[in-house]
């Protein structure tokens, strides 16, 4: 686990489940604001099938804007498969390639039409890829807390997946919270767990919670040594499969006030405010 904090900024993910289109300025307005805060990275697109996330469809125009402001932060990109990937990797300016990976076999073939098993494989095509170009593959562990399916969780099949991604050569790994179900007690295993088992992998946190519940979850992951924790201004996001409304990402603003009474966060405070004042404009299109 790694000491330093990093904190992902993830724009994409609070935009991409909003119905009404915002315009390419305003995302590229309104993330030249979030490059100025001094993120450890911005989760600023994704290369799929615009038909299906047609908020992403002018994820190149805004890569082709921003490339030239984001100074020490580093731009992430999620793919969902190989020709994704090809188009991503064309950009000099994008670091990440993000690959969302469901250790729920239900919620895999909702969300990518495959098994599993076939979603791993085109993560190690992914994997090669990204690596060929210099960059490297964060893998995000959906449905790593539970699911909505009225299906068994079982926390070691978290752990056996991890094992195998890792030994793909996964140096960071994000486990993510899908649908708010996360237990504490579950977050503090899988984090110890996997910290014990694999140290040279970066362990971080994509949250999703009730405005009132993720302070808990939180905790628990700092608690067992997780200093990577994804977030969106005003918690605006989160997955539809929630069958919750108000379950969202975690607010910014609310984990960097938590985070600074733990430790400091490096965070430019004064763009922050400037980004946090845009914040609701830019979600709104206007």
């Amino acid at each position: 686990m790694i000491e330093t904090l990093q904190i992902v900024e993830c724009p994409r993910d609070a935009m991409q489940a909003i119905k009404g289109f915002i315009p390419t300025k305003v995302k590229i307005d309104y993330f030249r604001k979030l490059l100025a805060c001094g993120f450890h990275t911005l989760d600023c697109g994704s290369f799929v099938n615009p038909s299906a996330v047609p908020q992403m469809a002018d994820t190149a125009d805004v890569l082709s804007s921003i490339g030239d402001v984001k100074g020490n932060t580093k731009l992430l990109v999620i793919v969902a498969n190989e020709r994704g990937a090809a188009r991503t990797i064309a950009y000099p300016t994008v670091n990440y390639l993000g690959y969302p990976f469901s250790v729920n076999e239900t919620f895999q073939r909702r969300n990518t039409n495959s098994s599993s098993t076939d979603a791993f494989i085109r993560m190690r095509k992914i994997h090669e890829l990204a690596s060929i170009a210099g960059k490297e593959l964060v893998v995000y562990i959906s449905m790593a807390f539970g699911n909505p399916y009225a299906e068994a969780y079982d926390r070691e099949k978290v752990v056996e997946w991890v094992d195998r991604i890792v030994n793909e050569g996964i140096t960071t790994i994000s486990l993510a919270d899908t649908v708010g179900h996360a237990r504490t007690e579950d977050i503090s295993y899988l984090f110890n767990t996997l910290s014990r088992r694999h140290p040279e992998v970066v362990f971080g946190a994509h949250f999703h919670a009730r405005p009132d519940a993720w302070q808990n979850k939180v905790q628990a992951a700092w608690n067992a040594g997780c200093r990577r924790f994804d977030s969106a201004i005003l918690g605006f996001g989160g997955c539809p499969f929630a069958n919750d409304e108000l379950t969202g990402n975690i607010p910014t603003e609310g984990l960097l006030a938590w985070i600074n009474t733990h430790s400091p966060s490096n965070i430019n405070t004064e763009s922050f405010a400037i980004a946090l004042s845009r914040a609701s404009n830019a979600y709104s299109g206007h």
